[in-house]
């Protein structure tokens, strides 16, 4: 297993939708071992293969909490089948650090892929695995959480982000500066 570095936005690979996985080989197993690598080191519950640069429709879920211990989701061509009702809750991404906003998405899913070995899965969702499910699949199809905002809270994110990180390269070129000196 290879830790792997996560894009962080305005990254464009991160709005690239992800092809489908043809063929379950070693290849596939072995990005499903590094996204969960890096999806654990990055302390979140969720990461999609295009948040590492790789465009395949393959994600890794865990929703294990300190009391429940579940076991880790690989997902390849994860799909939602069915849907039904309406929660909004908080969210964050491993790809746009620092923030949290409240999303609205289906309260229950039925989700259909394929696992490691190539069989298909179908599993019904509910709460925080629905949540995760539907946040990765998003991001499997170029889609980020801001996208399900309206534009001028995008707008207002979009600028926060931008100005945070000319800030920090600001911070960098500063302090190499003075190091030079």
């Amino acid at each position: 297993m290879a830790l792997r570095k996560i894009l962080v936005w305005p990254d464009k690979r991160l709005e690239e939708k992800a092809r489908p996985v043809v063929r379950v080989d070693d290849r596939i197993r072995k990005l499903l071992d590094d996204m969960a690598e890096t999806m654990y080191a990055g302390e979140g519950v969720g990461l999609a293969a295009t948040q590492i640069g790789e465009p395949a429709r393959v994600a890794v879920i865990d929703v294990s909490g300190a009391d429940e211990k579940v076991p880790l989701i690989r997902a390849i061509n994860p799909e939602i089948v069915e849907s039904e009702g309406r929660v909004t809750h908080e969210e964050g991404c491993l790809s746009l650090p620092e923030v949290r906003e409240e999303i609205a998405r289906f309260e229950k899913i039925k989700v259909r892929y394929k696992d490691p070995e190539g069989n298909t899965v179908e599993t019904a969702a509910h709460g925080l695995l629905a949540r995760v499910f539907q946040h990765e699949i998003d991001h499997l199809d170029g889609k980020l959480l801001f996208d399900r905002l309206s534009a001028l809270k995008r707008g207002l994110i979009k600028r926060k982000l931008k100005k945070a990180k000319l800030n920090t390269r600001e911070d960098r070129e500063d302090h190499e500066l003075r190091a030079a000196e």
